[in-house]
């Protein structure tokens, strides 16, 4: 069965950095499962899986567009510490969520003074060209509970109240 739109796809990846570096790997966990088509992976990876199938290997090599967009500059900024009195955690790296224009995201804290913290709402690949080693495990047909709720469903369903 070739992947088409809102096939279920259960695949293994590795993705790395145009330099080569890996980011990130299935294939020493279990492998994802995912419906093509529905946005959970990027628009370039996601395009790239139509008319794979099963047993497949193949790379696919994405700009920083087609992957999570150049980095915005804007999107970093300075917040008095005052501001965050209410922030127990507030070292390097840690995940804040702050509301914007555009609703909640996620900022992430790259500086630490004694009167401010800087964050930055732009994702952690934002301006990396990116490539995936992808293996196409299984292809099947998904269900109309698993197009409703837009996830895979494991073994019993997928735990939540309907």
């Amino acid at each position: 069965m070739k992947i088409a739109k809102h096939n279920v796809v259960v695949m293994h990846y590795a993705v790395s950095d145009g330099e080569g570096t890996l980011i990130d790997s299935s294939y020493d966990d279990k492998p994802m499962a995912i419906i093509q088509g529905t946005g959970y992976l990027i628009a370039g990876l996601d395009d790239a899986l139509i008319d794979h199938q099963a047993g497949d290997q193949f790379e696919v090599a994405l700009s920083c567009q087609q992957a999570y967009g150049e980095r915005n500059d804007n999107y970093v900024q300075k917040i008095p510490r005052a501001d965050l009195a209410g922030v127990e955690d507030l070292s390097l790296g840690t995940q804040l969520r702050a509301a914007t224009d555009d609703g909640e995201q996620t900022v992430i804290v790259i500086d630490v003074q004694d009167d401010e913290i800087t964050v930055d709402g732009n994702h952690p690949l934002a301006g990396l060209d990116l490539s995936f080693d992808v293996e196409i495990i299984e292809v099947r047909a998904a269900t109309a509970d698993e197009l409703e709720h837009g996830h895979v469903h494991g073994e019993g369903g997928c735990g939540h109240n309907h």
